[in-house]
Order: C-alpha cells, then structure tokens, then sequence
C-alpha cells in the first residue's frame, strides 16, 4: 500500500494500517520531513504515534520516499491523505489532490485502486474520474471515496476502532478489497455512492460544528439569565436523543477540519443554489465567540500598554499540537495590539506557534507563564491546568484575576481564593 501525505491522517492512516500487518510506504515531497520520519522521529504530537510507527518500523513494514513514482509502482492500493485548504471565498482547494492524481497518472501503466481520504466536496471523485478519462487512463483505476473520522488526539484510537467505515465507489463490487481490510476492525462498513461518502463526511462535521455554536449561544443566555451552562448542558446532554458529546461552552471550535468543512459546504451550497442559512449562522456564532471573549478582556484588563498576561494554551484543543485556527491565534493577536507582554504556556504546541509569534515569551511550565501577571487566560483545557494549585498561581500573580475560557474551574472554589473569576456562561 502506499499513503501519499504525511500529515495527521496521512501518518495515522499508515502506521495503522502497517500494525494490521500491511506494508506501508509513505509519500511526501518534504524531503526534510521524510528524513526525520526515517530516523525515528515524527513530526507532530499524536498520543501513541510514535510507539506504532516505532513499531511498523522495526518489523520492516514501512518505508519512506520523496518518489511518487517508487511509492506507487508496487503497491496496488494508494491512499491520497493531502490537505485541502480553504480559499479566500471558503470552497476546498483540491489543487493538492489533483496534483497528486496527475502525477499517479503519469507514472504508471498498470492497474491500481486509487483510495482517496482527503476531504472534498461532493463530485470530486466524478470530476476526478472524468478528468482520468480524457487522459485516457480510467481504465487503470478503481476510484474510492473513503473519508476519515479521526479526532486529533485521539487518531490512532480512532482508526482502530471505529464507529463506521464509509467507503464511496462506482460499483459496490470494486470496493471488496478495502471492505476486507477494514473488517478486522468494524462490523458496520457502508458502502455508497461517491457523492454519498463525499457529504456524509462533510455533513458529520457540519453538525459537530452547530453543537459546539448552539451550546455557546445557550452560553451566552445563560450570562444574561443567571444560569449556568454546565448545569442546563448537564441536562440536555442526558436525553439519549442528543447526548453530552460536542455540548461544551467555550471559545469555539478550531483545528484543521471543522472550520474549513463548514466553509466548505457553504461554499457547496451557494454553488448549488442551497442557501445553507443554518450553517452560515454556525460559522458566525463561531466567530462571535472569539470576538466576546476579546471584548471582555479589553473591558477587564488595565488600559495600559505593558501589563503582563499568562496565556496557558495555544493549541485548538487537548491532545495535540495542532495550531490551525486556534482560539488562541485571534486572542494574542489582540493582546499584540493593546501592547502587552505576553507569557504563554502549552505542553505540546510551543514549538509550533513559536514559527509564527517568536516575540512571546514561552515559558517553562505553567506557573512560570503566571509569574508578575496581572492576569491569567485559560485558551485550551489541558488536564494539567485544570489541576494546578491555585493557591500557588495566586501566590505568583501580581493580581489574581483569571478569564477562563474552557470552564475548567468551579467558580465559587476559585473565588473563596480570592480570584477575579471570568468564565463562559456561568
């Protein structure tokens, strides 16, 4: 098998497959990065991604190469993991895929099934086909749609026991191979139409997104009402019909999927003529999270230019590295702008947001990042901060005022500490 794309699914789609008894090979034109994935080290934080290709690799089933035409010569299934980026007008950027279609194209003359896990809009694998055909090279493939369900943080779980297997084709015929594969690790593997995998995918993230905005609005009456939204989404989230799941008040979402695949099938949805109003309204209420939990910090924090404030987290959620529209982004860039001085905080993602803001001071651990701070915001719940010794951070802080945006802390405990205490909802 080969795995183009060496990303989160790329890698987490291979390693696992290589610990199902498969052998891998990965392909990736970063020539830097194939070369520390050789020398055993992986590029981002995964928990347990590094065991399983640690693994893979002593056993001998994976390799490593920048030749897409090495990696695809041997094998006769060929999984597309590249990225598809939103454009400025919200639609995916499939110039990746294509790329990496055209490329397959030219290279071989043989027959390959050609499996593709990136995330595109509905038609692509037709348009892709028919693309193939003009070349005349259809008769060389069999296409698949199988998109990924995987949660940052918890991928390699994930792949490894997953809840359903989606699997598009043409014919259900074609898609015996990879139903096989995957039988040794789910019973409920549906098998559809390409357009039907290509919007289950999409429609998934769709509703996991409006979730997260519908229980920020409720956040949000809950502030102007006196209730707290840990106690009504305790509620809500015990009726089976809804369930506690992506019912969490805070800054939103982010990461790499949801805010593009809301983007993106609103996209879809103009092109076709659906308004998407519903969405359109998830996206917004998304935005307005960030936009409120700024507005509150210019009311809370000292009008002058060079109070400090301790940031703890920098990544979209626990779990992961992963910086890609992260709340974090939009509040430290308007902490930039009222000139503070920021010290952050994160286990995992320092490295990462160091590329892009090295003017932060990043910090050793949690308390250092508090030290002298006039105040402390909380942008990723991340176990260890949950359970830090508040009496300690109090200790630290030249004014104890923390603005939580994940709820981790039960606000009267806080404030018998003698905190300013600023959370979502309650």
């Amino acid at each position: 098998m080969c795995v183009i794309g060496s990303g989160y699914v790329g890698l987490v789609t291979g390693s696992c497959l290589a610990r199902l008894g498969h052998r891998i090979i990965f392909v990736d034109h970063d020539g830097k990065k194939m070369a520390r994935l050789k020398a055993g080290e992986v590029p981002i934080y995964e928990p347990g991604l590094t065991d399983l290709l640690g693994f893979a690799g002593s056993t001998g089933l994976i390799e490593f190469t920048t030749s897409l035409r090495e990696g695809v010569e041997n094998a006769d299934l060929i999984f597309i993991t590249v990225n598809t980026p939103c454009k400025e007008d919200g639609s995916a950027d499939l110039a990746g895929v294509m790329q990496v279609v055209e490329e397959i194209s030219n290279c071989i003359n043989d027959f390959k099934t050609i499996i593709l896990k990136s995330t595109v809009p509905v038609g692509t694998t037709r348009l892709i086909k028919e693309w193939l055909e003009k070349r005349q090279k259809s008769q060389y493939f069999t296409l698949l749609t199988n998109p990924e369900f995987l949660r940052e943080g918890n991928a390699v779980y994930d792949f490894l026991h997953p809840e359903r297997i989606i699997i598009g084709t043409e014919q259900n015929s074609k898609a015996k191979t990879l139903a096989n594969i995957y039988n040794q690790i789910c019973e409920h593997i549906i098998i559809t139409s390409w357009e039907n995998a290509e919007l289950i995918k999409y429609s998934s993230n769709a509703f996991l997104a409006t979730k997260i905005s519908f229980i920020n609005e409720i956040a949000c009456l809950c502030e102007k009402v006196g209730a707290d939204i840990t106690k009504v989404t305790e509620g809500i989230g015990c009726d089976s019909r809804i369930g506690p799941h992506f019912l969490k008040a805070g800054l939103g979402y982010g990461g790499s999927c949801l805010p593009k695949d809301v983007s993106a099938i609103i996209a879809t949805g103009q092109k076709t003529g659906c308004e998407m109003r519903l969405l359109r309204s998830v996206a917004q209420v998304n935005s307005n999270q960030r936009r409120n939990f700024v507005k509150r910090l210019y009311e809370l924090l000292p009008r002058r230019p060079d109070i400090t404030v301790g940031v703890w987290g920098l990544s979209f959620k626990p779990g992961t590295d992963d910086i890609r529209e992260s709340p974090a982004l939009d509040v430290i860039a308007h902490l930039k702008g009222l000139g503070c001085r920021i010290k952050v905080f994160d286990p995992v993602s320092m490295s990462n947001f160091k590329l892009t803001h090295p003017d932060l001071h990043y910090c050793g651990d949690l308390y250092e990042a508090v030290h002298e701070a006039e105040a402390l915001l909380i942008l990723t719940d991340w176990n260890e901060f949950a359970n830090a010794d508040l009496n300690k951070v109090g200790s630290l802080m030249k004014s104890k005022v923390i603005v939580d945006g994940r709820n981790i802390f039960e606000p009267d405990l806080v404030r018998q500490l003698a905190f300013k205490y600023f959370s979502i909802g309650r």
